[in-house]
């Protein structure tokens, strides 16, 4: 594929997309054609300010020849139905998280993507973070020898928040368009989970309301099971307005702790004794700081997902974050739920 590419937007309901092209319209090798949102004034909003077409109807974005790739960020519930029809159009895709309600969705995508033969990527910008992928790096090289646990929190504050919760994109605590909190902000760390440590066996989990009652749910902890035996445990809640310390990972050489990984650690004025990132090593009995650069926020990371995505599509590469990634994780989630539900113990694959 040639500079510049032809980027079009299906939707800018979730905020994330409108952040990206605020990014990309400062790329050289990239044009910003056409958007579709089904909110106008959302969408007459957003194009003007980077200089991208409006239009009031999908078809009119994927009809235009100009655009080869699209970005989607409508509700979830219609992630498969845009997907679709972009593929169907020719459009490279970009979809935001998570990749569907149902795996049976999930796999409508992936047949319609591979007869196409269009490029697809998930939007996890966790795969994008510095720290992130440094830890993935520790890992993967030994230095920890044998993982026997891992805890992952990654937490928002929106439902504490009355601005979101009556706000524009109050549909993400809608179920039929979202499923629930868990199932949209626990995508981010089940893919991070998935990533570093590969796919789980199993799930246990706790998910419900604990504290309010806007959504379907506020908080969950999921702990997974790896074939090494290592238990992974996945913490998330959206009633967290502030934290520090967002990784631990013990391992038989060795631990590693990271702060600051998410939006209520980044948030909040810093600790002067809380580094991003430090390995204690056990046959030298002492904490080793980790010298990685570190986003300044959590808008950041997010703001990282659209460099990498362009430079696969420019080199025909793979995806930052493929279909199967974006359907691991959303198996993940969707285990998660089940165990709660019926309060045992659940194997993969569902």
């Amino acid at each position: 594929m040639n500079a510049p590419i032809g980027i079009g937007v299906l939707s800018f309901a979730h905020g994330h997309v409108g952040m990206y092209v605020q990014v990309m319209k400062d790329f050289p090798d990239v044009r910003l054609v056409a958007a579709y949102d089904d909110d106008p004034k959302r969408g007459q909003a957003i194009c003007s300010s980077v200089g991208m077409k409006y239009c009031a109807h999908v078809e009119d974005v994927l009809s235009d020849r100009a655009v080869q790739a699209v970005m989607i960020g409508s509700e979830t519930s219609r992630h498969a139905e845009l997907c679709i029809a972009a593929a169907q159009a020719g459009k490279h895709i970009l979809l935001q998280k998570p990749m569907a309600l149902t795996l049976q969705d999930c796999d409508r995508i992936a047949d319609a993507v591979h007869r196409a033969g269009v490029h697809f990527s998930m939007a996890f910008q966790m795969r994008h973070d510095p720290v992130n992928i440094k830890i993935r790096e520790i890992v993967q090289s030994g230095e920890l020898g044998a993982i026997a646990m891992i805890r992952r929190r990654h937490c928002i504050g929106v439902l504490l928040d009355p601005n979101f919760i009556n706000g524009p994109t109050n549909w993400h605590i809608q179920a039929e368009k979202n499923l629930g909190m868990f199932a949209d902000d626990a995508a981010h760390p089940a893919d991070w989970f998935h990533w570093i440590f590969g796919r789980p066996r199993s799930v246990i989990a706790e998910i419900d309301n604990v504290i309010t009652n806007v959504a379907p749910d506020d908080c969950g902890v999921a702990v997974y099971r790896f074939p090494n035996k290592a238990m992974g445990i996945l913490l998330n809640s959206s009633v967290v307005r502030a934290s520090e310390n967002t990784t631990e990972i013990y391992g038989e050489k060795g631990a590693l702790i990271q702060n600051y990984g998410d939006a209520p650690s980044c948030n909040v004025p810093r600790c002067p004794d809380g580094p991003t990132l430090k390995v204690f090593r056990y046959d030298t009995n002492q904490w080793d700081i980790i010298d990685v650069p570190q986003p300044k926020d959590h808008g950041d990371r997010i703001r990282a997902v659209p460099r990498p995505w362009v430079d696969s599509l420019l080199q025909e590469s793979d995806p930052p974050a493929s279909l199967e990634d974006g359907r691991v994780a959303l198996e993940m989630v969707l285990g998660a739920y089940r165990s709660a539900r019926e309060g045992r113990r659940v194997e993969f694959p569902l």
